[in-house]
């Protein structure tokens, strides 16, 4: 199934879907409370902005720094952008959930995961909406829930689509990746706010 915009144009440079998959595309984002709902406690508590930062909550963050940081990055180039996003939120210190909220699953805004860290889908949710805040187009971001068949648990990343690549932005890997170049992930579902895909292997197709 073709997808919309710049993303299915990246793609089609590409030649790859995400991680060597093959995509399923809906529009119902019904199925997926935890994602919307987070979405609509982002935009009722913080107008879609990315929240200031407190002192001791991320690493190297003092109080506003992180709201002056964005405005900083706003006139320099996307690279730049993915990777200083990717760096700041990467500081941030993994907590699980069942410590946090008392759930053993809950999608955290940005300004929740600043005030007390979070899981991996915490943190590729604050790069996301902080991308968008400084203008990358949501159709051309992703959260991707997928198998790390290396660790053997499930994790949660995000996939930037560029140009001619699709770079991936992980709490468990320093810097930005192009996701050709990590070969132990597979994705199960990925999200934004305008669809979302199931992501099968070809081998499963073709049964």
């Amino acid at each position: 199934m073709l997808l919309a915009g710049a993303t299915a144009t990246a793609m089609a440079k590409t030649g790859l879907a995400l991680f060597g998959s093959q995509e399923i595309r809906s529009q119902s984002l019904r199925t997926f409370p935890k994602w919307t709902g987070m979405l609509a406690r982002n935009t009722i508590k913080t107008g879609a902005k990315p929240a200031v930062c407190k002192q001791g909550i991320v690493k190297n963050c003092v109080p506003g720094r992180w709201l002056e940081i964005v405005e900083q990055l706003r006139n320099h180039d996307r690279s730049t952008q993915i990777n200083m996003v990717n760096k700041f939120i990467n500081g941030g210190d993994y907590a699980l959930d069942s410590k946090n909220w008392g759930i053993d699953d809950y999608w955290a805004t940005p300004s929740q995961f600043l005030a007390r860290d979070g899981d991996c889908e915490d943190f590729a949710i604050a790069k996301y909406l902080t991308l968008k805040w400084l203008g990358m187009n949501a159709a051309n971001m992703r959260i991707v829930v997928l198998q790390d068949r290396k660790r053997r648990t499930n994790h949660a990343v995000l996939a930037v689509y560029e140009e001619n690549n699709i770079v991936i932005l992980d709490n468990l890997i320093n810097r930005p990746m192009p996701a050709s170049a990590i070969h132990h992930y597979k994705p199960i579902f990925s999200i934004n706010e305008e669809a979302w895909w199931l992501h099968m292997s070809k081998r499963s197709l073709d049964n």
